[in-house]
This record gives C-alpha cells, structure tokens and sequence, in this order.
C-alpha cells in the first residue's frame, strides 16, 4: 500500500507517518523547500518536492498512490489570503492532480477541522449536519478547502475529516498553556467548554477512515465524544505537572488586544487576532456518533492520561 502524505513535518503529520509505517504502508512525503524534517528524518520513507500552491510541481508526482493524505494546511497567519492561499487553492490544485495523474487513487483524506462548521451556538454539539458558520478566516479557508473536495468527489474517492482541537507529544500550540499553568496561573475569559483528541487516536480514525469503503464520500467529526470545560483541562494539567494554580480573571473585551499583541511581537504565535475569534466563542464542541456508527471509530486515551502523556513528552525534550 503506497501513501503520500502532505503535511508530514507537522504535529500530527509525523505521527501520522510513524503509524503509518508500522502498519506497513509504503510512505511518501511531499515537502516544500527548506521544510523541517526533525520529526521524520530517521523513518523509512521518501521525499519528493512539491508544494500544494504550485500545481505544475504536483502532477507528476502524484501518481501511483493508492492513498493520499492531505494535512498541508496553515493554522496561523495575520493575513487572510494566505490562509485561502493554502487551505482552499492549494486542496485545489492537489485535487487537480490527482484526476490529471492518478485514475486508481483508492482514497483522497482531507483533514478539515472543527473551526471550518464553527462554534456551537446553543450549547448542543454540532455534528455533521449542522449548517457550517465558521467565525475566522482559517474556519472559513478550511470550509473553502472541504468544498474543494467535496466538487471532486463523483471522480476521486474522497473522504473529510473534522477534528477539534488536537493534542500531544509535539504539538506547540497547547504548550503555551501548560508553560502558563507550570507558573502558577490559569486565565479565564468566562465559561467555555470543548471537544478534544489526542492525537494518537485521532491518526488511528485517519486511517481508519481510508481504509473504510463506508467512508467513502462522507464527512466526520473524530473526538473522544466527552466535553470539557476549562477548569477540567487546567486541572489535569496542572495535576499532571504537579502546580498549584491562580485563577486569572481576563476580561473579553480585552482580548482582541491581546491577539493584535501577539500578531506584533510573535508572529507564529496561535495567540492572534483570528485566533482570537473563536476563543470569545463559548462552546467548541461536536458530536462524533456518526464515526462511531458508521466506521467503528473509538479512542482508547482519556484526557487524564493524555495530558500526562504530553506533560511527559514536554519535560524529557525540556519543551517545560
């Protein structure tokens, strides 16, 4: 079984490949000039160059594939277009590729994210259909991105996936709140709650869905089905690194400034203006009962182990 993987370098992109590999797939992934390969370098697989805004760069190198996932995507920009850029024209132009030079894909997997349907906005989780209403420019260029596809999907086997928010060995982005919590804080901008996975059993619903035929030209929220407030995650965190905690009280209508903060003084920070969109949205929650029905989707990792896992990761590669 021969896959290509966009996306391969990131967080879940190089969990992705390692499982992958242990199941015996034979990996290829598709890497931009000067892409960090820290995270893969010592796998079994191969590299070719490519990049997903550069159709003439695709078409000869995407034949002969029986799985093509796309993970290629960009979480964090202060500019709009760019976000459209990636996510919407360069899903585009893989699909384009695919149907130029590879008849017998047996399966194209996009993974989209919660943030392209949107927040809930009466408390109950959004599922699969529910009318997408997404609140900033990456939610709306992964919506752009699913609608790509979804044109495709009478000429490529294509199947969407949507997870919310992802967590794990190697993912940068809620570092920043167990760097928080290890000082002794935890800031609260009022009642919010969420769906999480650890990105584990989110890589094993991936594959899981590729190799489904009943997945075939269907769309799927992949969560561990729990929801969680705030406190619930603060608390394992800061159970799992060993803190006492301060509650922060951080007004809402301060925290626009603190996303334009943030755009000025790190400019790949997840604590930006668009960013900031969606945490003034309450509840970021979905309901995954279709993948559970349909597939045989499930997640063996509950968030207790999950963020001493994490924790773990962070100290021995001194990330805390």
């Amino acid at each position: 079984m021969k896959a290509l993987i966009t996306g391969a370098t990131g967080f879940i992109g190089s969990h992705l490949c390692e499982e992958l590999i242990k199941r015996g797939y034979n990996v290829t992934c598709l890497l931009r000039d000067g892409s960090n390969i820290k995270w893969i370098e010592n796998l079994n697989i191969k590299f070719i160059k490519g990049d997903c805004r550069d159709l003439d760069s695709l078409v000869e190198n995407i034949k002969d594939y029986d799985y093509i996932f796309h993970l290629a995507g960009l979480t964090k920009s202060c500019s709009g277009d760019e976000f459209y850029c990636i996510n919407h024209q360069g899903t585009e132009n893989i699909l384009k590729a695919v149907v130029k030079n590879n008849k017998s894909l047996k399966r194209f997997i996009y993974l989209s994210s919660l943030s392209a349907v949107g927040p809930s906005r009466n408390g109950k989780p959004v599922n699969e259909e529910s009318l997408p209403s997404p609140v900033s420019d990456y939610g709306r260029s992964k919506l752009e991105g699913e609608k790509a596809v979804l044109r495709y999907k009478d000429l490529i086997p294509i199947t969407i996936l949507r997870p919310p928010a992802v967590y794990g060995p190697r993912d940068r982005d809620l570092l920043i709140l167990f760097k928080i919590i290890k000082k002794g804080f935890f800031p609260e901008w009022g009642s919010c709650c969420y769906s999480l996975i650890y990105v584990d059993d989110l890589v094993n619903g991936i594959i899981l869905s590729a190799e489904s035929d009943k997945s075939i030209g269907k769309i799927y929220f992949l969560s561990d089905n729990n929801y969680y407030t705030a406190t619930d995650i603060a608390t394992e965190i800061a159970n799992a690194l060993e803190a006492k905690i301060t509650r922060l009280k951080f007004p809402r209508i301060l925290m626009p400034i603190m996303g334009y903060l943030g755009e000025k003084f790190y400019k790949q920070s997840i604590i930006n203006r668009d960013k900031v969109k969606e945490l003034l949205c309450s509840h970021w929650i979905c309901e995954a009962k279709k993948a559970y029905e349909e597939i045989g989707f499930s997640t063996n990792v509950s968030l207790k182990k999950g963020i001493k896992w994490t924790a773990d990761w962070y100290r021995i590669h001194r990330w805390l």
